[in-house]
């Protein structure tokens, strides 16, 4: 196996030295993860694990050095995306970080929805696939990282149909009413785009929820147990907490800079407990909330002035992001303020530093820091509260954690604190600072279990190994790309051929309102030249009679309306295959008329012989469970009457039990000798004609042998084959169609000949 890796940064760093391009280990969690990841899998496998990690290298590299450059990162595993200055500032500084990051972090009045930066964030996107493709090989598995990339499973999929793709989003995924703010052709294009993949990762069970109910009320694709039918594949949405490389924090470095690091800290800090604040500048970090809920400490704990000391640590970030800026104002004013007023000649409330720390320093403020007050306003998952109880070798030290943070979900024996409530900030200072060393050890050891026990290697590994389970566990209904050169043969050398439509979902998208499916030329033209292939086209749909003559009654078609109720052929008038009541309408209708009034959005259709009840116009989740109930309650109500009740594409239908797509067209296929039979569709109703076909495997000589039954969609089916969505259906009939005119010709050609 082969791994892809795609993330917007390649784990190297360009920078120029001397007048010269070099490349340096950048750090990070996931550049750290997955390389502990792959080490692991290299020394423990007994074969050969190969990567290539596809991203941009963290510079604008001109025309004439590219080739170089791949050259030289091509020995390092890496493969660089390259991308100009103003593309990367338009992308990144602009859709990624003024829109989807205060977004995703719920900071909506931070966004700013310029419609450049979205251009360009598809933009680059393609940029990204094309990447990959330059790299991909048969058997890879690819795997694609984080915000910037959201576009990017979507539009490998339509290159790659059948490649594993996993996805995993290391940030917030926010709820449903946040995620409606954006455009909604944004929204939707984003929402199909991390559903070209295979398997979807978040860090909480919360954020894979938002996520699921966002697909739903804009998509409109439910799931079951995590599980959605996308269009050509099942999609699975999972969670997966990340976890860090315990040992590298549970152990001393090294390097003689991690020793002189204590030295330094002992001698500061001596006579002082320590409180270690550590982040990135950022909004989101909550760090103005961090520094009031300090003074107010300080305010109301006056025994503790002289006593304690803030270690506050702010890493360098987006510097030119006006937010930024200001932000960076304000925790400079606020720790002068702090400082002013609190402060003696012999001792610094806080210890403010504003610069980058290298691990040996880290490691070492973790392990001098009597405690860690980490209170982010809202976080993906937050690996340095992970990192700082990792580090505590003696299992002493307080956590502080915002309950905001994903790591909170698993680290439950911290103090977990509402980062908005500056009481409560306080509160657990004052309980941390005063917490027994018996008790500290107590909960530190559980975490450190945890910790270990579930650490960036098992991380990695499980969504991997759920990545491969999930493209195995695909349907075994195949898709018809693979098999299409079969078909085209077998139709093309029959005589006789049988064509059975669906309508709606297969020949014509699903529409709000059943009259608006109105075919267009493209279809009548397609419909009539396969009329004129010696093939026997039937358009057998559940619409009622009246619409089917409307739309398709002047092509040279046979018409079933109603599930098969009806009849008609070229030529003749309608006729009722057998003799059907209606009587039990009256009696369903007020039913029907109930649930129509409770939910907004529902109608309902009325045939001669059959009623539906149309929800997809109404809200999904409160449809599913005015379904379900609807459902039930005609169980119920209608046990002993010979009716069927089935519920197909947003819509549940009542029919007479003897009417059935599957009784119909085995009585079509049964009225002459056809060399091959094609069924198409997309509904509940239609498995009963995939169902009924499939009868020429147990019977031989009942039906003709070649019978192909192609289901539209991923859903589990008793068809032998999918295609994607109706627009395949009509790329496909149009190649049949065709294909064999051609041939045709060319046999009347070669007769006039002779």
């Amino acid at each position: 196996m082969r791994l892809i890796i795609v993330s917007n940064r390649l784990p190297l760093n360009g920078v120029q030295k001397e007048g010269k391009l070099k490349f340096e280990q950048s750090a990070g969690g996931l550049v750290s993860g997955l390389s502990a990841y792959l080490d692991l899998m290299k020394s423990t496998s007994t074969q050969d694990i190969e990567y290539v990690w596809i991203g941009w290298p963290g510079i604008t590299v001109q025309d004439k050095m590219q080739t170089d450059v791949k050259r030289v990162l091509k020995d390092l595993n890496a493969s660089p995306v390259f991308l100009s200055a103003e593309a990367m500032d338009k992308f990144y500084l602009g859709f990624c970080n003024k829109i989807i990051w205060p977004l995703f972090h719920y900071f909506p009045s931070y966004t700013d929805y310029d419609k450049d930066y979205w251009h360009q964030y598809r933009e680059v996107n393609k940029i990204f696939r094309d990447a990959v493709l330059e790299v991909i090989q048969p058997g890879d598995v690819i795997w694609v990282h984080d915000y910037h990339l959201m576009l990017l499973p979507g539009l490998l999929r339509e290159e790659l149909p059948h490649t594993p793709i996993g996805f995993f989003l290391h940030i917030p995924f926010p709820s449903y009413e946040l995620y409606r703010l954006l455009p909604s052709e944004w929204g939707q294009e984003i929402l199909h785009g991390l559903l070209g993949a295979n398997l979807i990762g978040f860090h909480t069970h919360e954020y894979a929820q938002y996520f699921l109910r966002s697909v739903l009320r804009i998509l409109g694709y439910k799931h079951k147990l995590g599980q959605i039918l996308a269009q050509d594949h099942a999609v699975k949405v999972e969670t997966f907490p990340m976890g860090i490389d315990y040992e590298r924090y549970h152990s001393n470095p090294a390097s003689s800079g991690f020793g002189q690091n204590m030295k330094e800290l002992e001698q500061l800090l001596d006579g002082f407990k320590a409180v270690l604040s550590v982040d990135r500048l950022d909004y989101s970090k909550g760090i103005s909330n961090r520094l009031q809920g300090y003074k107010l400490f300080l305010e109301n704990n006056p025994q503790w002035c002289e006593q304690v000391v803030l270690l506050m640590i702010v890493v360098p970030s987006r510097v030119g992001v006006k937010h930024y800026q200001q932000m960076k104002r304000q925790i400079d004013e606020l720790v002068g303020e702090i400082n002013g007023r609190f402060g003696t000649l012999n001792w610094t409330p806080i210890i403010y530093q504003y610069k980058f720390l290298p691990l040996n320093a880290l490691l070492a403020m973790y392990r001098q820091s009597d405690v860690a007050l980490i209170t982010p306003l809202r976080d993906g998952m937050n690996l340095i509260a992970k990192e700082y109880v990792a580090a505590r070798l003696d299992q002493t030290g307080v956590l502080i954690l915002s309950e905001m943070a994903g790591a909170a979900k698993e680290l439950g024996e911290a103090l977990i604190i509402n980062p908005n409530n500056l009481e409560a900030i306080a509160g657990a200072l004052q309980q941390a600072l005063t917490m027994p060393e018996a008790e500290q050890k107590k909960r530190n050891e559980v975490m450190q279990q945890q910790l270990k026990r579930y650490d960036v290697v098992r991380w990695s590994g499980d969504f991997i190994q759920e990545l491969l389970q999930v493209q195995k566990g695909q349907s075994q209904t195949l898709p018809l790309d693979r098999h299409q050169q079969t078909l085209h043969t077998f139709f093309h050398q029959a005589d006789k051929r049988l064509l059975l439509l669906d309508y709606d979902g297969t020949l014509v998208p699903f529409t709000d309102s059943p009259d608006q499916a109105k075919p267009d030329k493209e279809l009548l033209d397609l419909l009539q030249n396969l009329t004129e292939t010696n093939t026997e086209v039937v358009i057998i749909s559940g619409r009622d009679r009246a619409i089917l003559e409307t739309w398709l009654g002047s092509l040279n078609i046979t018409l079933v309306a109603e599930h098969g109720a009806w009849l008609k052929r070229p030529g003749e008038p309608w006729s009722l295959r057998k003799p059907l009541v209606n009587t039990w309408k009256r009696n369903l209708m007020p039913i029907l008329e109930m649930y129509a009034d409770r939910l907004p959005g529902s109608f309902i259709e009325e045939k001669e012989f059959s009623l539906a009840w149309h929800f997809r116009q109404a809200n999904p989740e409160l449809s599913a469970a005015c379904a379900r109930e609807l459902m039930d309650e005609l169980v119920a109500f209608t046990s002993n009457i010979n009716i069927h009740i089935l519920q197909g594409n947003k819509v549940i239908e009542i029919r007479n039990s003897e009417v059935t797509k599957g009784s119909t067209g085995l009585y079509l296929a049964l009225k002459d000798n056809y060399d091959i039979i094609l069924a198409i569709g997309d509904d509940t109703t239609d498995e009963d004609l995939f169902a009924v076909l499939a009868l020429e495997h147990s019977w031989p000589g009942v039906l003709p042998p070649k019978t192909f039954t192609i289901r539209v969609g991923t859903d589990k089916s008793q068809a032998s084959y999918f295609l994607p969505d109706y627009m395949e259906v009509r790329k496909m009939l149009q190649g049949l169609t065709s294909e064999t005119a051609q041939l045709k010709t060319i046999q009347e050609s070669t007769s006039d000949g002779r």
